[in-house]
């Protein structure tokens, strides 16, 4: 794939497109077609996610409306308490907020969230963006259901200022409210297949779809530019592997996609020999990493390979918060590569994730490791990559998956 062509794809897709919208639907489709015209047997795969459509969100601080954005799947409701602003998440700090509506320096995870809820917090705010910014931006967040567990409370989301103005004038008492309504959509998983000499697979993933602030043009189109490099890099030639390449919808919502994929091809995942994920590369700056839930053998591989091609990696073994994940929950060794570039340089889910802190250049070169390495895998008499996922990624996968608390 030439740079035109990788210019032409990120602004073609330059544009805010959300889990379950006709957004993302319109992504999907986009990539199907480029799917198709690289030769490969395409299709998409519907599941189903949690919409909501919001009505109406409120805050009010001793009497003064503050702008804000409701949590989506937040159950909605009015409720009118002292603030009670909790930095920690300790303890001590939990014995306050009974009784309170609660403003967080985070987000709200599974066990947090769970806590609040049975301390007795009336509803939550948490914030983003950053005080110092020109803009007043506030994400369109989401009280995900494996964080609520079907224990809601009402909550917004404010802008890093207005956040640090409750704590600074000393605001005794908000008022929120949240007026939604929940129901269930769809999003899709873009599959393109190459068929292999054996039933066997090597899966790559990445995800298409963005935050509601984001054009998403570094997380994650150039995953998904990655992808299609991948496929054109090696296609016409029939490995001994089949190669699938299965673009995810909805993973900025907790890998909803991946998930999905996983649980409809339960099955079959005893013939996926390794899951290789891309999850934002091509950055102009930073660092090429890949981070595997896999053998340490995998390790020391990419570290040769990377000395043998002249290619700078930094490889570790552990949990990447991408689709990966699913993969290894399920047994299947993954991996995630990425160009994680330095947060002055480029940043994630707000509104500069643009084509603008990329390098074409850059993307097309990490796409050809990529496949690079995706093609020696493919051709290998038998997969290298052990099969079974070490305790230590095991006890990090129970940890991001919310099964045990991080000690």
């Amino acid at each position: 794939m030439n740079l035109k062509q990788i210019r032409k794809i990120l602004k073609d897709t330059d544009f805010v497109h959300t889990s379950g919208t006709p957004e993302e639907l319109r992504v999907a489709e986009y990539l199907k077609e480029c799917c198709a015209a690289l030769g490969a047997e395409v299709s998409m795969e519907t599941f189903a996610v949690p919409m909501s459509e919001m009505r109406s969100a409120h805050l009010y601080a001793d009497g003064r409306e503050i702008p804000c954005e409701g949590y989506r799947c937040c159950g909605g409701g009015e409720v009118e308490a002292e603030l009670y602003y909790m930095p920690g998440d300790d303890e001590l700090s939990l014995r306050g907020v009974r009784g309170k509506i609660v403003l967080l320096d985070t987000g709200v995870s599974h066990f947090l969230y769970q806590d609040l809820f049975s301390h007795g917090a009336l509803g939550f705010i948490t914030y983003d963006g950053n005080r110092f910014y020109a803009d007043r931006d506030m994400d369109k967040k989401e009280l995900r259901s494996y964080v609520a567990c079907g224990n809601k409370l009402p909550g917004v989301n404010v802008n890093a200022r207005d956040a640090f103005d409750l704590v600074q004038s000393g605001v005794r008492r908000v008022r929120l409210s949240v007026d939604e309504r929940e129901y269930e959509g769809e999003s899709h998983n873009v599959v393109a297949e190459l068929p292999g000499e054996i039933d066997e697979w090597i899966v790559l993933t990445a995800h298409y779809d963005t935050t509601p602030l984001s054009r998403g043009s570094y997380d994650n189109m150039t995953g998904c530019i990655g992808l299609l490099n991948v496929l054109e890099a090696l296609r016409g030639k029939r490995h001994r592997y089949g190669l699938r390449f299965v673009f995810c919808g909805s993973e900025e919502r907790g890998l909803l996609g991946s998930k999905a994929y996983v649980a409809a091809h339960e099955e079959e995942l005893e013939k996926i020999a390794l899951n290789i994920n891309l999850d934002m590369i091509g950055t102009v700056m930073g660092k090429f990493i890949a981070c595997c839930s896999a053998e340490e053998a995998l390790v020391t591989y990419l570290r040769y390979m990377g000395q043998e091609l002249g290619w700078s990696i930094q490889a570790k073994q552990g949990v990447y918060s991408s689709d990966s994940t699913p993969f290894a929950d399920k047994g299947v060794p993954s991996l995630s590569f990425a160009r994680i570039a330095p947060p002055s340089q480029a940043v994630i889910h707000n509104r500069y994730d643009t084509a603008a802190v990329l390098s074409p250049q850059r993307i097309r070169d990490d796409s050809l490791f990529i496949a690079a390495f995706a093609g020696r895998m493919a051709d290998a008499a038998r997969c290298p990559v052990g099969r079974a996922i070490p305790q230590k990624v095991r006890d990090e996968l129970d940890v991001y998956l919310n099964r045990k608390r991080k000690e």
